[in-house]
């Protein structure tokens, strides 16, 4: 059984920094699809970051440059860095994986979510 559990989520003053982690566990080896989601009151749920099968790296226009996702194999944990936080980061971060996605960045291709954790960013 596939299980993502999260962490890392908090308050900070913009400007600030977090690191959101996902472990992630129940699937045979490392090859797999993750990404990072976030949802916003009111709002739909968008892609933010996403590591494909292949290692290639995908990043919403409005966090590339200050977002980073990262996944370390050994310990079967995704991360998300944030630096530079800005108010309209506020939201609800989810991380997801599947074994495989069409496209990465689109949150209907994922099968396996993890819990969420809360991010807000104070201005």
């Amino acid at each position: 059984q596939v299980q993502l559990v999260e962490s890392g989520g908090g308050s900070v003053q913009a400007g600030g920094s977090l690191r959101l982690s996902c472990a992630v566990s129940g699937f045979p080896d490392s090859r797999y699809c993750v990404g990072w989601f976030r949802q916003a009151p009111g709002k739909e749920r968008e892609g933010v970051a996403a590591l494909d099968r292949d290692g290639s790296i995908r990043y919403a226009d409005s966090v590339k440059g200050r977002f980073t996702i990262s996944k370390d194999n050994a310990k079967n944990t995704l991360y998300l860095r944030m630096n530079s936080l800005k108010p309209e980061d506020t939201a609800m971060y989810y991380c997801a994986a599947d074994l495989w996605t069409e496209d990465s960045m689109q949150a209907t291709e994922y099968n396996h979510w993890g819990q969420g954790t809360q991010v807000t960013v104070s201005s």
